[in-house]
């Protein structure tokens, strides 16, 4: 089914999207999204575990998500994304559907389609919508950028190789290049 031709979209164009196609809306302008790559998922797939491992074996009462899942950053029907890795710890943000608001921790593995959304697009909204952390992984520099709106002492850029300290975490650091 094609998308209607208003130049601003909803949620309810998100849902009407054919089935496997995939679509990330912000402000109402809607961002189609590639396949991902092998590395893209391996990345996110290691990442995931660390976290969710993490978790687990110190009684955290975060959830990690692993995309496609839904976040629904406004109070809004113009704004719907799925990061690659979500970490809510409010668990009062969560239903059936997905996240409603920001996310504690969010990591993008950026693929050279998705530069823009992830080093502009989506660093504003996710910093105005209150999300603590944003990684963004990039698998062609080896290099990791990480903002901590909620407390700035980790963010700068990481090479793969480095120890990166989770923000929310203290008692966790990443090494990418381990992972891999």
């Amino acid at each position: 089914m094609p998308l209607s031709k208003e130049s601003t979209y909803t949620i309810n164009d998100i849902y009407a999207l054919p089935e496997g196609e995939r679509a990330e809306l912000i402000d109402g302008k809607l961002y189609m999204m590639a396949p991902p790559s092998r590395l893209h998922q391996e990345l996110v797939g290691e990442l995931f575990t660390v976290i969710r491992n993490h978790i687990g074996k110190n009684g955290g009462f975060c959830k990690a998500y692993i995309a496609p899942f839904a976040v629904f950053l406004n109070e809004n029907d113009k704004n719907y994304v799925e990061p690659d890795i979500s970490v809510i710890c409010d668990i009062n943000k969560l239903n059936d559907k997905g996240c409603q608001g920001a996310p504690d921790w969010i990591i993008e593995i950026v693929s050279p389609s998705s530069q823009r959304m992830d080093y502009q697009i989506k660093l504003f909204k996710y910093r105005t919508a209150g999300v603590k952390e944003y990684w963004i992984v990039n698998p062609d520099t080896c290099t990791v950028t990480v903002y901590g709106f909620d407390n700035d002492f980790n963010s700068g850029q990481y090479s793969f190789k480095q120890e990166i300290p989770v923000g929310i975490y203290p008692d966790l650091s990443i090494v990418i290049q381990d992972l891999l």
